[in-house]
């Protein structure tokens, strides 16, 4: 052995194995341990190394050169001799030692005490087995009922059983946590009395009458879907369930009751059905609007455009530009028949709103009575005993215009509820708590100037500064009759589209005996009269009767009458505009227009004169 390697020694020292430190150049054992020492039986005096391989030193060199060409390497080739005894099977495991060339660290496992304790290992096992199989039948029962727990416990539906006296016998955890009731809460108590006892609007809920009891009193399987459990906080729990009887060796023994909360589900429901029921109401409201666009498309006014040349029209079109980009309240004051309504719908047609409606409410066309549920919109059994909920003027013209023609005629106190509705952009339907949301712009048309109406107190001042923001007054048509021949050629030409005729020409005699005349009814007057020209001429011209008929009532000598004769002319006035309008009261070409008066004024008269259609027809 070479002289000691204080390096060496120190390594080997602190393996557990048997160790030492082979010099391959000078086949020297540079250090070795105890536990080498006494495995390999070597003296004081160690010998060198190959003298301990005896015929196995081929192989150890083979095993040199894969460690020197790895750094480590292991083989159970390689037979060491013991000194005085038979050869060591042994496991020999080297790595080469960093910073020393040559010297190898070897580490050798005695393979035959390896498998010695391996066979003591397996003995020993094969003894625990065998005391543990008798542990293992005597909790076969007690591990099966756990196991039987534990699938209850992992279900996600609560479930719970009772015995035939309604007794409860057992809880699982999902039942625990939503109810909030513990297994010491429940068990052996009657759980009907305690989580079942009472419907949903606070009627006790009697034993008898609960499903779960039928279960296992007259043996029926019961699924309920919409029952309420009480929780132990006091809170309701819809629930949904099925209650199974069960048997105990073919005799009623209880019944077992598996049930899930449903509560989330039933409000998403009840959301669902409400958000249903929105859907439904915007339906109908663009039904609504859809009914009242294609009214509104279909009426002769859709026809029509601003017609004129006069300075007049010039500076209405002039304002109209100016106003229709805005969001700015218009109030159109003039003559009846002077085209207010037509103002509107340009101004409606030029703005930002074009995309929604334009809502047309005549303030003087429905009843007093009517007037706020017909603006407003109301609720199903509301203070009108309403069949269903109907949206208002208002809630149609959302994100649109609303033009209020005859805007005076509004009863004070709606006046008072439509300023607080355009101040606040809220409405709300008669009978109804809610509020809505509004976004509306606002037209309003008057046949008498808003000064006249605040005067006759007709219109609330703090109204009529709301919606005369920006006015707009039209002229009668006497006052620009250069724009007639322009007028009367336009609405020839509609009224003959209408008709299916063909278009007469006007001439120069006729044309100027309509700018000759002075038109009280204006444009609308105008409209009929060309109208009725294009139904009564036959030939290439046209032909009108206004100059005739003014003519003649300028000749008539004036004639005190009775009231009776007054009367009996009224009634022959009305009679001949109902023929001439083939019995049709409203409308452009109604005889309520050919009389220039109100739709609902005509209806009362012809009421009161008993004008049936044998009078007219």
């Amino acid at each position: 052995m070479e002289k000691a390697d204080p390096f060496a020694d120190s390594v080997v020292a602190a393996l557990p194995e048997a160790a030492l430190v082979f010099c391959a150049r000078s086949d020297q054992i540079i250090a070795l341990n105890t536990a080498a020492r006494q495995l390999l039986g070597l003296p004081e005096h160690v010998p060198p190394f190959s003298t301990l391989l005896g015929e196995s030193i081929g192989r150890f060199v083979v095993f040199l050169d894969e460690l020197d060409s790895r750094g480590s390497a292991w083989t159970r080739q390689v037979q060491i001799l013991r000194r005085g005894q038979a050869h060591l099977r042994a496991e020999l495991r080297g790595r080469t030692l960093p910073g020393e060339s040559g010297h190898v660290v070897l580490t050798l496992t005695d393979l035959d005490e390896m498998d010695r304790r391996t066979e003591l290992t397996e003995v020993a096992e094969l003894q625990r087995a065998g005391l543990n199989e008798w542990k293992r039948a005597e909790s076969f029962f007690a591990d099966l009922e756990r196991r039987n727990q534990l699938i209850l416990n992992a279900a996600g539906e609560g479930i719970y059983g009772l015995n035939s006296e309604g007794k409860t016998t057992f809880v699982n955890r999902a039942a625990q946590e939503m109810l909030g009731w513990t297994a010491e809460d429940l068990l052996g108590k009657d759980i009907h009395s305690i989580m079942h006892h009472t419907h949903m609007n606070g009627d006790v809920y009697h034993h008898h009458d609960c499903p779960i009891y039928k279960s296992f009193r007259f043996e029926q399987v019961n699924r309920i879907e919409d029952e309420v459990f009480w929780r132990k906080d006091g809170r309701p729990m819809q629930v949904e369930y099925i209650s199974t009887p069960i048997y105990d060796h073919q005799i009623l023994a209880g019944a077992v009751v598996i049930f899930r909360d449903v509560t989330e589900r039933k409000e998403n429901e009840n959301k669902l059905r409400h958000a249903l029921e929105e859907i439904a109401q915007l339906r109908d409201r663009l039904e609504q609007e859809n009914a009242y666009l294609q009214e509104e498309i279909n009426s002769e006014r859709a026809h029509l455009t601003i017609i004129g040349t006069s300075n007049t029209i010039r500076q209405i079109v002039a304002r109209i530009d100016l106003v229709a980009p805005t969001d700015a309240t218009v109030m159109i004051s003039g003559e009846p028949g002077t085209g207010k309504t037509l103002i509107a719908n340009e101004i409606h047609r030029a703005s930002s709103r074009s995309r929604r409606p334009l809502i047309h409410f005549n303030c003087s066309s429905v009843v007093p009575e009517a007037v706020e549920a017909e603006l407003f919109g109301q609720v199903k059994g509301g203070p009108h005993a309403a069949k269903q909920d109907k949206p208002g003027k208002l809630e149609l013209a959302h994100g649109g215009t609303l033009f209020l023609d005859d805007v005076e005629d509004l009863p004070p106190e709606v006046q008072g509820k439509l300023l607080h509705a355009l101040q606040t952009n809220t409405v709300r339907r008669v009978g109804d708590t809610r509020e809505k949301e509004l976004d509306i712009r606002v037209i309003c048309a008057s046949t008498i100037t808003p000064k006249g109406a605040l005067a006759a107190q007709r219109l609330r001042e703090a109204l009529y500064m709301h919606l005369s923001l920006f006015p707009i007054t039209t002229e009668p048509l006497r006052d620009h009759p250069e724009d007639i021949p322009s007028l009367a050629t336009h609405l020839l030409r509609v009224a003959c589209l209408k008709l299916n005729r063909p278009v007469p020409s006007i001439s120069s005699r006729v044309m100027q005996e309509l700018q000759a005349y002075a038109w009280p009814g204006n444009v609308r007057e105008l409209r009929n009269v060309i109208e009725r020209a294009a139904i009564v001429s036959k030939g290439r011209k046209l032909e009108v009767e206004i100059s005739r008929a003014a003519g003649a009532s300028a000749s008539l000598p004036e004639t005190i009458r009775t009231e009776a004769e007054v009367q009996a002319m009224v009634r022959a006035n009305i009679v001949a505009a109902l023929r001439s309008a083939n019995g049709k009261v409203s409308g452009a070409a109604g005889a309520a227009a050919i009389l220039d008066m109100k739709p609902t004024t005509l209806h009362s008269r012809i009421k009161s004169f008993d004008i049936t259609e044998s009078d007219w027809r």
